[in-house]
């Protein structure tokens, strides 16, 4: 009998290790996978800060990875990444950013496994027939509103050029778009539409040339190039790895572009450099949109907690802040602006 009751209470103790170790982590605390389109970057890192500060709020593990880089070529790499983290009985939630769509089949897994989805930065899926049999794990999304951002762009681009006196009719404008996500697709269209709008009100009918570029090295270069021998007299670039591409070449030929007028997205060294620059070596960088990434990251980790511990959930919107040579050193002060 007492060998008898001895394996049971054994028995009893295995299972409560069990079931222990499905719910935590081996120190005790509940993980929150983040998984992004990137890590080593400033942007990414910036965003790791405000979802590991999120997460240890509230005493939950956060783990953060991204592939080395934002190439669809990586779409394999994350998608073993998300895997990994299905698979792992400690996460309790899962923060995506993939950087392709079709990644379906995980977020069907995620949702049969009762894993609630944050998505953040950009969508998910193409569109909602994508959803499997009304599988959908995704509660909510906290990102910077792409299309929204790019229209703050066109206005306050606009609203510079009107100023310069140098619109009329046929005025071309550029757009380098950096990929076909939804990131890039909704910052361009963005800018375009509202671009369009404010000219048509002041019945003046535009030009617009859009490329559409991918990750690659050397595209944007191409872009730049034919964007030239159009003939544009402004160019958006949709995000840093465009400026990061175009600044260099625009530097190193100044005179063959020194007549263009440009504006960009997000933030970095290079639009650190040229928007200082003020045109006064090279072609102008009137502006750009910045993104909050440590909000981005606070806020997606947040949202994912709030739903763990039954709490009303919704979508949260990250502003994102124009800014020019005037008042860019005020937001990287208050970590809106990164350098890197």
């Amino acid at each position: 009998m007492k060998k008898l009751v001895a394996i049971l209470l054994v028995l009893v103790l295995a299972f409560s290790l069990v079931a222990c170790n499905q719910n935590t982590t081996d120190d005790g605390k509940k993980t929150i996978a983040v998984i992004a389109k990137g890590e080593t970057h400033a942007f990414w890192q910036a965003v790791k800060a405000g979802a590991v500060a999120a997460g240890k709020e509230a005493g939950y593990e956060v783990t953060f990875q991204g592939p080395t880089s934002e190439s669809e070529s990586e779409v394999p790499n994350q998608r073993n990444m998300v895997q990994t983290a299905l698979n792992n009985p400690s996460v309790k939630a899962i923060v995506l950013a993939t950087i392709g769509l079709g990644f379906t089949d995980e977020l069907v897994s995620a949702y049969n496994k009762g894993l609630p989805v944050v998505e953040f930065d950009s969508g998910l899926y193409q569109n909602n027939a994508d959803v499997t049999s009304g599988k959908d794990p995704v509660i909510g999304s906290v990102a910077t509103d792409n299309k929204k951002a790019g229209a703050v762009v066109a206005e306050n681009f606009y609203a510079y050029l009107k100023a310069q006196n140098v619109l009329v009719n046929g005025y071309k404008v550029g757009v380098i778009q950096h990929d076909a996500t939804s990131t890039g697709i909704d910052r361009a269209e963005g800018f375009i539409e509202k671009i369009e709008e404010l000219a048509k009100a002041d019945n003046i009918t535009l030009e617009i040339n859009r490329q559409e570029k991918q990750n690659n090295a050397g595209e944007y270069k191409l872009a730049l190039t034919a964007l030239k021998e159009w003939g544009a007299a402004s160019i958006f670039m949709t995000n840093e790895g465009v400026v990061n591409e175009v600044y260099p070449e625009v530097k190193d030929n100044a005179d063959t572009y020194k007549d263009i007028l440009f504006c960009g997205f997000d933030a970095g060294t290079n639009q650190y450099d040229w928007i200082k620059d003020a045109g006064a070596t090279c072609a102008k960088l009137v502006g750009s949109v910045a993104q909050d990434s440590y909000n981005i990251g606070y806020e997606s980790v947040k949202l994912a907690i709030a739903k763990l511990e039954g709490k009303e959930v919704k979508d949260v919107g990250i502003g994102g802040q124009w800014y020019t040579a005037e008042n860019i050193d005020d937001l990287k002060d208050k970590n809106i602006f990164y350098m890197g």
